[in-house]
Order: structure tokens, then sequence, then C-alpha cells
């Protein structure tokens, strides 16, 4: 059967110390449920999550960690059945009038209770459960470290001047524009980069589309890690101190070991239930592989991040390739 991408999420809040939960209603089946709708064509999935939600609900979100996806049959337009797939994050509301824009008639903030009983869907709960657990754990609350590989570059053969000089080419250039929705999506405020310019001008784009400039730093490039390798594992550690976040663009052979620094705050905590145990060794296995294998030009990895500084712990681990166009 054909399968139909799609992508949703939970907003929540807390109010006098009370979890609250957004769910939607949809007057055409008559149900509740979460907030969600289908890709747009060559559209990635993060993006089609707050587009989405945007769309039913007026609201502009961040996303926060990962939920549990679901899948259904479904009856198609043509009227095959299909494969329904639905990808789900939490998520926080940072703007927008709340004004129902497309098939919602009505959005409710529930306490967990009564969002349970008022959900119309048993797969609906799947992700209920998982973002309560979360805030059980106090890793509900999370920001976002991504890590960038530069988009792609003229090749070193055909480049006279000195490397770090070396410039996107057009493909890159097409990458860096596809990866601004991207970082959007998880909200990201801060963008810091290898000071080279086939690094800085990959997250360009995205800094001139918050009002910022891309910070620039030496530690981070090729030639400053072959000297002296332990400067860039510190200048990840500084911004998991500073907890903002963050897009830090860098250089495959430096990559993984900023990966592998990384990876320590993996350990699953003392007391982990059966379930949050895998999250953890999910988000460890991803960043492993990402190390191992490399990541692709213009990839990103978004490491989901709870807490600060030695104590932080990366809850959930995505990895997103953007596209050329």
């Amino acid at each position: 059967m054909p399968v139909i991408p799609a992508a949703g999420t939970l907003p929540w809040r807390r109010i006098k110390g009370v979890l609250e939960v957004a769910v939607v209603h949809r007057p055409k089946y008559n149900d509740w449920s979460w907030t969600k709708g289908k890709l747009d064509p060559d559209e990635d999935w993060p993006v089609a999550a707050v587009r989405e939600t945007f769309e039913e609900t007026g609201w502009y979100v961040a996303l926060g960690r990962p939920l549990p996806s679901t899948t259904y049959t479904v009856v198609d337009r043509t009227g095959r059945l299909a494969i329904k797939q639905v990808r789900y994050w939490a998520a926080q509301v940072l703007a927008g009038d709340g004004h129902l824009v497309n098939e919602i008639d009505e959005v409710s903030w529930l306490d967990v209770p009564t969002a349970a009983a008022r959900l119309d869907y048993a797969r609906d709960r799947d992700q209920l459960r998982a973002l309560v657990r979360a805030d059980h754990a106090g890793t509900l609350s999370t920001w976002p470290l991504v890590i960038v590989r530069h988009a792609h570059a003229k090749p070193r053969g055909g480049w006279h001047g000195k490397d770090w000089l070396r410039p996107l080419d057009k493909v890159g250039v097409s990458q860096a524009q596809s990866m601004v929705p991207l970082l959007a999506s998880f909200g990201v405020t801060r963008v810091v980069s290898s000071s080279s310019t086939r690094c800085v001008q990959t997250l360009e784009p995205y800094a001139a589309s918050i009002g910022t400039t891309v910070r620039s730093r030496k530690s981070l490039t090729e030639e400053s890690f072959e000297a002296a390798p332990e400067k860039a594992v510190a200048a990840i550690a500084r911004l998991l101190e500073r907890a903002e976040p963050t897009a830090v663009c860098s250089h495959g052979p430096v990559l993984p070991s900023v990966l592998m620094s990384l990876h320590d705050h993996c350990a699953v905590p003392a007391g982990a239930d059966q379930a949050t145990a895998a999250q953890y060794a999910g988000a460890a296995e991803a960043l492993a592989a990402a190390a191992d294998l490399g990541m692709a030009k213009g990839e990103i990895v978004v490491c989901h991040v709870s807490g600060s500084g030695a104590s932080a712990r990366i809850v959930a681990v995505e990895r997103h390739r953007t596209q050329s166009v």
C-alpha cells in the first residue's frame, strides 16, 4: 500500500504547576486529536509539523523532543487503501493569535486526564503517555543543539586560494537556503560556525532570517583541529554551558570528535524505566553512527538537550539532510 507521510505536534504548557496539552476538534470527522497534516512534496518532517500547527491553530511553535510516531490505514483521495505515517514532536507556543485557520473549529488546553478522556483514538494516547513520562523524568523541557556539516563547497582541486576561503558552490548555496525552515522548526536563536568561508556561508541565510549574525570560531576550523583537537570539543562544552538553542557548523574531519563528546551525555540515568533507557540508547546510537560513518554535506544532527553544562543530558537525536533545489 502507498504511504502518506504526515507530521504533527503536542503543544504543552504549565499553568499553576499543572501540565496542559492542546487538542483540536475537526468538524469534518467530529473528532478530537492532535494537530497534524500531510507533508507537502519534498517537505521535511519537522517543517511540516510546524506549518500544520500554524495552519490549524494560528500558533507559531518550536519543536522539542520527538514523540512516538503512529501508523494506521486510511482511504486516500482515489479510494484506495493507504498507510498514514505520522511523526510527532512536543512543542511550545512562541507566538500567534490562536486564530483557527484550516479544518479546525476548536482548540482546547486540557490537563492530562481530561485530554486522555477527550481523545477519540487510542493511538493518540501513545504520544500523551510519552510526554507525561518525559515530564515525570524532568526532561520534557529541552533545548536544541544542532550540529551542522557545511553544505557542498567548490572542490579543493579547482580552488587556487587559501582553503579556508573556499566558498560554497551552487548546490551548497541551495542547501543553505533549504536549511532555513528546518532550523527555524526547532527555534534556533544562536548561530555559531567555523570561521572558514564555506561554514559561515552555510548558516548565513538562517542567521539573516532571524536578524542575527554568524559567530565565527577559529577553534572549529579544520586547521585548528589538526593542531589542537581539544579546542573544538571545548567549544561544544561552552555551548552546553550556555544552554541556548544553537546551530553550530563545522567540517567533516572535526565532527566525529564533536559528536563523540556529546555521546557522553547520553548515559542512561539511574532508575530509568525501560522506555526511557531505550530513548537514551537510541540517542547514543545515532550520535555514534554519525561519528563513525560521517555526516553528509549539508546534513544536520539535532540533539535535544535537557539541562546544561556537565549535567546536560541528550534525550533524543534526529538526523536530517537538506536538499538542493
